[in-house]
């Protein structure tokens, strides 16, 4: 079954600090050579210390509105996707609803997905442009500067920082929109931040042993990517009746070059229709495929009818692909 929906607007927002590998060398046991072996990796963005994750959120958010000249006040539900809140209490939804003065607007978080946090939030607002919204506002954001280990050579350098929004409307045209969807998990620990929660609360042991760092298992994402991503595109395209090799745009977790390609070459498709951005950006999470997602749309390459993939995996383990065709 088709939601309607259409993509009226998209934005991004970079934080101003760039950090090479070169600079990564200078504070890691680390070289440029591994790093683009490894990951595809050249740069990234870390976000300046006096601001937060929701603060790229209202930059991206913004340039998502003009874009689809859609007022603030006009917007019913704010999405936001992210596993790097500016705090536990309050909402950082909330946070940024003040911000843009979207005064109508329900706010929800989406947070535990990690780097599928994205996808999530996108189903739920298909969901609910069907029923009570008219306009959503999805911004996927994540700051993992701030939970990896200053110390660590090998998570630090996979990630950066980065926010991208997507403004999604009704759309007249009944064959556009969420065509199909898949979504899966598997319980695993590969990767996590193990101290915070009602497990094991904040204290100054778990602060000396470092514990409130991200924790991940290279070996175990690779395999669960490799394997889950293919598959679950597999099932969502073959739900909307749509054959992949027909599919234009592949919006993929921008997490390793290694792993984009794999998954490309497991659906038998040109690599090319996969765009990279995280050889600039990192791993920014949650808002990985926006980020390539922006960079199609606002460069006009996603014509009308044409239909294109989002899919991304995330700590738990979580993932989930949507078949769309724009209006």
């Amino acid at each position: 079954m088709t939601l309607p929906l259409a993509v009226a607007g998209t934005g991004l927002h970079l934080p101003d600090p760039v950090v090479t590998n070169q600079r990564l060398t200078e504070l890691l046991d680390t070289t440029d050579e591994w790093i683009v072996s490894r990951t595809g990796i050249r740069e990234r963005r870390w976000l300046e210390p006096e601001l937060a994750a929701s603060d790229m959120c209202v930059a991206a958010a913004r340039q998502a509105l003009g874009a689809a000249e859609i007022r603030a006040c006009d917007v019913d539900v704010i999405i936001i996707a992210t596993y790097t809140w500016d705090q536990p209490l309050p909402s950082t939804a909330l946070i940024v609803k003040a911000a843009l003065g979207a005064e109508r607007a329900l706010t929800l978080d989406i947070t535990q997905a990690a780097c599928a946090n994205g996808m999530q939030a996108m189903l739920l607002a298909a969901h609910l442009l069907q029923t009570s919204a008219r306009t959503a506002l999805v911004i996927a954001a994540d700051c993992a500067s701030r939970v990896t280990d200053p110390d660590e050579r090998t998570s630090r350098v996979f990630f950066g920082d980065a926010a991208a929004a997507a403004v999604l409307t009704r759309s007249p045209d009944p064959e556009a929109g969420l065509l199909g969807w898949d979504f899966g998990s598997e319980l695993s620990y590969g990767v996590e931040i193990q101290a915070g929660g009602s497990r094991t609360p904040a204290s100054p042991q778990t602060v000396a042993e470092r514990r409130h760092y991200l924790k991940m298992d290279g070996r175990e994402v690779w395999n669960t990517a490799t394997l889950c991503l293919p598959e679950s595109i597999l099932t969502a395209t073959g739900r909307a009746g749509v054959a992949v090799t027909d599919v234009e745009h592949f919006f993929l977790h921008q997490a390793n070059v290694n792993i984009v390609n794999a998954a490309m070459d497991k659906l038998g498709v040109a690599r090319e229709r996969a765009p990279i951005t995280l050889d600039k950006l990192g791993n920014t999470g949650s808002a990985g495929v926006f980020t390539a997602l922006h960079e199609s749309f606002s460069q006009g390459l996603v014509g009308s009818g044409d239909t294109y993939v989002m899919s991304a995996i995330g700590a738990g383990f979580q993932w989930g692909s949507l078949c769309l065709r724009h209006a």
